[in-house]
């Protein structure tokens, strides 16, 4: 039950991305076999055969049927405040704003609050004047003991995406939507941020925006996006990335998470995701030679 609580949540992590079909290899069916034997409530389909791209659809959890509804249970988490945080901030230039905001959220008490053990608060780092602002949507398991946004595998690919636009990690701004990870009852992975979660914290990413005044946005995956513009069960990713949309009357760029892209290891995905910050780079006047304007595309 363990693997296949694993590939569950991998499968709605994929699907929140805009996935709609996987491949299933030996190796997974072999790990998932002892685990489906056990759920007689699994019906058994030609479409998990070998080499089999199984269609997401709605999935049901793990030893449920499609048809089966599901028990809302209480969730084992803290609650989250219905009012949003308030952020007042003295006046003074960009710096002196965002150290006195960074001090309003370490110090937060539903912040920290939330926080496990050896977690710390991730506020945001990066250039307080930058053009470019990025967003995801909450820190992982390296960010909150680095007390730092995008330092795992997915930041690192990050880094390496600024890197290939001809600028450095300290010349844009790096936040999450949630300042904290969510808590999480599972000995893997991640929790997406629920929208009470992102809700609280949004005042505070509003702020850092209002301090840096970007010249883009480029929210990076969609739970960030459902944080920004607000929830909406008929957004796919597939149909609203490399498009633009406003913030706080900012030009917003939509593309994929780079943990999509580590999943998703293909030339058609980087190309995708490269195209939309050429877009950015356009927008922000920095300058694109022929080589970066060529990147990702397939050899003739």
């Amino acid at each position: 039950m363990e693997a296949l609580e694993a590939v569950h949540e991998a499968l709605k992590h994929m699907q929140r991305d805009g996935v709609s079909h996987v491949f299933v290899d030996d190796t997974t069916l072999a790990s998932l076999k002892p685990a489906a034997i056990s759920v007689p409530e699994a019906p058994s389909t030609p479409e998990a055969a070998t080499g089999a791209a199984a269609d997401l659809g709605e999935l049901p959890p793990p030893g449920k049927s499609a048809e089966a509804a599901p028990k809302k249970k209480a969730s084992p988490f803290k609650p989250i405040p219905e009012t949003p945080a308030q952020v007042e901030l003295p006046d003074g230039d960009a710096t002196t704003r965002m150290q006195a905001l960074e001090s309003l959220v370490m110090n937060c008490p539903v912040c920290k609050e939330h926080l496990s053990k050896q977690g710390k608060i991730v506020f945001g780092v990066g250039k307080v004047d930058a053009d470019i602002f990025f967003c995801g949507e909450a820190p992982g398991a390296d960010e909150e003991i680095e007390g730092e946004p995008f330092v795992g595998k997915a930041g690192q690919l990050l880094t390496k995406i600024i890197q290939a636009m001809g600028l450095q990690r300290e010349e844009v701004y790096i936040a999450n939507i949630l300042k904290w990870r969510p808590e999480h009852d599972k000995p893997y992975g991640n929790r997406p941020p629920t929208i009470e979660e992102m809700n609280f914290c949004l005042p505070y990413l509003r702020a850092q925006i209002d301090i840096v005044q970007p010249k883009v946005i480029v929210a990076l995956g969609n739970t960030a996006v459902s944080g920004l513009l607000g929830p909406d069960p008929n957004r796919r990713m597939g149909n609203i990335r490399g498009t633009w949309h406003d913030f706080n009357d900012i030009p917003m760029m939509i593309t994929f998470h780079p943990s999509y892209l580590l999943r998703n290891n293909t030339l058609k995905t980087k190309r995708q995701v490269w195209e939309d910050l050429l877009q950015v780079m356009e927008k922000t006047g920095l300058p694109i030679s022929d080589k970066q304007r060529g990147f990702f595309l397939p050899k003739s």
